[in-house]
């Protein structure tokens, strides 16, 4: 009944910030000039024009340039859809700059034609790779970060696909008392069961939980979208800090609290569009992140046994047959937990599918093993790169 109960409210905080949004954001109230409902208005219309004319000179002033630090390595899914999307917002004064590791790196001729393709927006593609930390994104973005040429710099992966109020949806997340912004994945257009299974691991399992912690304080970063204030960062010991941590979204997470300033997530999260995925993908990339949140934040990792709808409905069944209830009584629980879920995902506008309930119980018959696979883990291999978390020796 406990967790239950506790399932129904993360799913009703979730589904309170998670609403489907229209075309046009509504910007929230903050300390920023993007707070005021008239000058946004503004901005979206000049960034309409300067779109049709070239890009936007005469912003305002009080306008802050916004850098976007995208690493590539490789081709995705869908990756020319979410970096093109980059170019096209709907913010007056931005710059992207590209990443790469080497010179030969697969999807760096895709960057160069798209670069070409928009002329009116300034973009560049960094090369080379600096060993500052065991992670190989932080390694690529570190050069990025240095040359950006505004104080807020956005880290974004090469799978997010960026709306065009992207850029005004994480500034209006921003409060006097906020150390970074940042927005989970929400999984979208999956093909194929395997990436219906992941849909069902990043929606309504992850994004929840992040939104339910966030609510109680308990913001954690994620790596896929993270608004910073580099002054902020530079101050507290500059992009090294984020080294500290085998994954930078933890380290962020740290360094922000140990700052005394919070983690924000967005209002509605971006998407990324999965594609194709294999069962062998989808339990690499959750056995990694499981072995990283273990390392990183181990208290709260061991909260993570009781996740999931298997002791729940376990103990739903051993007291059905202790009182002699009718069976269908496991069946409405199951149902009720289930469909708390979909309904969720309807209103957020997330993926919902016939087979979505298949792919929402196959999760959590594998969360206890992905535990056991975090506790136990030795390393992992994450784009070639050798990783072993550091907390995670020794650690049963």
């Amino acid at each position: 009944m406990v967790a239950t109960a506790t399932h129904i409210g993360s799913i009703a905080i979730a589904m309170s910030r998670c609403r489907k949004r229209s075309s046009v954001s509504r910007p929230a109230k903050s300390e920023t000039a993007l707070g005021l409902v008239g000058l946004t208005r503004y901005l979206r219309r000049a960034g309409s024009r300067a779109r049709r004319s070239g890009y936007c000179t005469g912003a305002p002033s009080d306008v802050a340039g916004v850098s976007l630090v995208r690493p590539v390595c490789g081709m995705e899914n869908h990756i020319e859809e979410t970096l093109r999307s980059a170019f096209h917002l709907d913010y007056p004064r931005y710059e992207i700059i590209f990443c790469a590791a080497t010179n030969n790196d697969a999807a760096a001729p895709l960057v160069r034609r798209l670069i070409a393709a928009h002329p009116h927006v300034p973009a560049r593609l960094l090369i080379g790779n600096e060993t500052i930390s065991d992670n190989p994104k932080l390694n690529n973005v570190c050069k990025g970060w240095r040359a950006a040429a505004y104080d807020w710099i956005v880290m974004a992966d090469s799978n997010v696909l960026m709306p065009r109020d992207y850029i005004e949806r994480l500034r209006a997340a921003w409060r006097a008392d906020t150390g970074v912004v940042s927005s989970p994945p929400a999984g979208c257009r999956p093909q194929g069961f395997w990436a219906e299974l992941e849909c069902a691991f990043l929606n309504t399992y992850q994004l929840r939980w992040q939104y339910a912690a966030a609510a109680i304080g308990l913001g954690f970063a994620q790596g896929k979208s993270m608004l910073y204030r580099r002054s902020q960062i530079e101050r507290a010991g500059g992009i090294r800090l984020l080294a500290t941590e085998p994954a930078e979204d933890a380290a962020t997470t740290k360094a922000v609290r140990d700052l005394g300033l919070r983690v924000r997530l967005v209002d509605a999260p971006f998407e990324q569009p999965l594609g194709y995925r294999s069962a062998r993908e989808v339990w690499a990339r959750q056995l990694r992140w499981a072995q990283l949140r273990q390392a990183s934040f181990r208290q709260y990792y061991a909260l993570e046994i009781f996740a999931g709808s298997l002791a729940p409905l376990t103990a739903a069944a051993y007291v059905v047959a202790a009182l002699g209830l009718p069976v269908g009584s496991v069946l409405a629980v199951a149902a009720a937990w289930y469909g708390a879920e979909a309904a969720l995902a309807r209103a957020a506008g997330w993926h919902l599918s016939l087979r979505s309930p298949a792919a929402f119980i196959l999760r959590d018959t594998l969360l206890p093993l992905l535990w056991i696979g975090g506790c136990l883990g030795r390393g992992f291999v994450w784009r070639g790169n050798e990783m072993r978390p550091l907390e995670s020796r020794g650690a049963v």
